[in-house]
C-alpha cells in the first residue's frame, strides 16, 4: 500500500484527506501518461455523493489540461465503469467512490485498460507526482486540449449487458432491492425490472449526504424487515458503489458473501462448470464455509483481505468464484471486479433453475460464531513474533483443532493487530481472543484494546 492509494483505491475525507487538487493532479497524471503516443481517451464513474460532483469536475480538468479526453458515465457503479473500460476500450477508468464509508469521505479507484484495479506501479508514479517527485508534465494549448464527453449511454450497454447474462425469466419472482441510496438506485431497478420480477425498491433516492445511511449492506436490518414483511422471495442489499451485495432469504435471515459463495460454487460444480474445483477466498472467510465446503468436495484458496487480492489469485490460476465475506463477490466469466447486481442475478438464477427457495440453499452452510477485536500495539510485527503470543495461538488453535480457528492479521493503516477467533460458541471466541490479548499485555505490547 502506498501513501495515498491503498487496496481499494485514494480513500478519505473529502475536502481534508482527498481533495479537489489531488483529483486535478490525478487527471493531469493520467491524462499525460496515457497519451504519451495518441490522444487518450479515459472513462469517469462517481456514486452519489455530493463531494463526487467536485472530484469529478477536478478529475475531468486534468484529464482535458493533459490532452486527453474525459467521457462521464454520470452516477454508475464500479462495475460498470470496469465493464465500460474493457469492452469500450478505454485507456483507463475511475471510479469516485468510498464504498460503504459515510457521505463525508470519498474515494478514487483506478482500473486498467481491461478493467482490473490498477497496477501498483501506475499508483506509486501518480502518487510522486501529486508530491511533487515527479518530471512537470506540460499544459496541453490549442486543439491538443482535450474534450469532456457526456457518455451516459454506457451505462445502457452495462444495463443490456447484465440483463442478456440471465438465462431465465423471473416473472414470478417478488424480491427487494436496498439501493443503499447510491450508485445502484437507477441501474438496480433497471436490471430487474427488464426481466419481469415484481421488484420492491427501498432506500433509492439519494440526496447526495444520505448514502449508506442506515441502509444498504452495512445496515441490512430494514431489508430483512421488509422482505418478511411483503412476503418476499428475496431481498438484496448494495453498498454505495454497487461492488457488494448481501442477499436476505425468505425468512428474514442475513445471506452474506461466504454463503453466496458456496451457492453459486455448488451449482456450478454440479453442471461441471467450477473451474479448477476451487473457490477463491480471503482469510477472513468464516470457518462454516470451509466446513462446507469440503464437505462437498470442493478446493479453496485463502489469500489476504482485500478484493483485488482475490481477483489475482483468480486470474493467475485460471479459477472463476471468489470473494469476501463482505460481499464482494467476482464472477470472472463475466466480471473483473466485484459486482452486486450481478452477484443477486447469479442468486436469483439458482434459485430459479433448482426452483428452491433461498433458505434452503444456505441452509447447508452452517456460520460459526466469530469474535474480532481490535488491539493497539507498540509494533505489530514484534508482537506477533513474540515467543509469548505464539504460544498462546499455538495453544488455542490446539484447543480448537477441527472445531474452529484463530487469527491475527496486521491492520495496513493502523497500528492495530486484529486478533481474531472462530468457534462453536460466542462464550467459546471470546475466551480464546481474550487469552491472547493477555498475552499481549504481559510481553508488554499491548497499548490498549480499540
Amino acid at each position: 500500500m502506498g501513501k495515498y492509494f491503498g487496496t481499494d483505491g485514494f480513500r478519505g475525507e473529502a475536502g481534508v484527506v482527498l481533495n479537489a487538487e489531488h483529483a486535478f493532479k490525478i487527471g493531469r497524471f493520467l491524462g499525460w501518461y496515457y497519451a504519451k503516443d495518441n490522444k487518450a481517451k479515459i472513462v469517469i464513474g462517481k456514486d452519489t455523493r455530493r463531494s463526487s460532483y467536485m472530484l469529478e469536475n477536478a478529475l475531468a480538468a486534468g484529464i482535458t489540461a493533459s490532452g486527453s479526453d474525459a467521457y462521464l458515465l454520470h452516477v454508475t457503479t464500479t462495475p460498470c465503469v470496469s465493464y465500460i473500460t474493457r469492452t469500450e476500450h478505454f485507456d483507463c477508468g475511475v471510479m469516485i467512490s468510498a464504498s460503504h464509508n459515510p457521505f463525508h469521505d470519498n474515494g478514487i479507484k483506478l482500473l486498467n485498460t481491461d478493467g482490473e484495479k490498477m497496477e501498483d506501479s501506475v499508483q506509486d508514479e501518480i502518487e510522486r507526482y501529486i508530491d511533487g517527485d515527479h518530471e512537470e508534465i506540460p499544459f496541453s494549448k490549442g486543439d491538443k486540449i482535450g474534450c469532456t464527453i457526456d457518455y451516459y449511454s454506457g451505462r445502457n450497454r452495462y444495463i443490456g449487458y447484465l440483463t442478456n447474462i440471465a438465462t431465465d425469466s423471473f416473472e414470478d419472482r417478488k424480491i427487494a432491492l436496498d439501493c443503499s441510496n447510491g450508485s445502484a438506485w437507477m441501474i438496480g431497478p433497471s436490471v430487474f425490472n427488464a426481466l419481469g420480477t415484481k421488484t420492491y425498491v427501498i432506500n433509492n433516492t439519494p440526496d447526495g449526504v444520505n448514502i449508506n445511511t442506515d441502509c444498504g449492506s452495512t445496515h441490512i436490518e430494514g431489508l430483512q424487515k421488509y422482505v418478511v414483511e411483503n412476503n418476499l422471495d428475496c431481498g438484496f442489499a448494495f453498498d454505495g458503489d454497487a461492488d457488494r451485495c448481501l442477499a436476505v432469504d425468505e425468512k428474514g435471515n442475513v445471506v452474506n458473501g461466504d454463503v453466496i459463495m458456496y451457492i453459486a460454487a455448488k451449482y456450478l460444480k454440479k453442471n461441471g462448470q467450477l473451474r479448477g474445483n476451487k473457490v477463491v477466498t480471503t482469510v477472513m472467510s468464516n470457518f462454516g464455509l470451509y466446513k462446507a465446503l469440503d464437505k462437498m468436495g470442493i478446493g479453496y484458496e485463502k489469500t489476504a483481505v482485500g478484493d483485488r487480492y482475490v481477483y489475482e489469485n483468480m486470474k493467475e490460476n485460471d479459477y472463476m468464484v471468489g470473494g469476501e465475506q463482505s460481499g464482494h463477490i467476482i464472477f470472472r466469466k463475466y466480471s473483473r471486479t466485484g459486482d452486486g447486481v450481478l452477484s443477486a442475478l447469479v442468486i436469483l438464477g439458482i434459485m430459479e433453475d433448482t426452483q428452491l427457495p433461498l433458505s434452503v440453499l444456505a441452509s447447508e452452510v452452517t456460520m460459526y460464531p466469530q469474535v474480532l477485536k481490535n488491539v493497539i500495539v507498540d509494533d505489530k510485527d514484534a508482537t506477533l513474533e513474540d515467543p509469548a503470543v505464539m504460544l498462546a495461538v499455538d495453544a488455542a488453535t490446539a484447543e480448537l483443532g477441527d472445531n474452529g480457528r484463530v487469527l491475527l492479521r496486521k491492520s495496513g493503516t493502523e497500528p492495530v493487530l486484529r486478533v481474531m477467533a472462530e468457534a462453536g460458541s460466542d462464550e467459546e471466541c471470546e475466551r480464546h481472543v481474550d487469552a491472547i490479548i493477555e498475552s499481549m499485555k504481559a510481553s508488554g505490547h499491548l497499548v490498549k484494546i480499540k
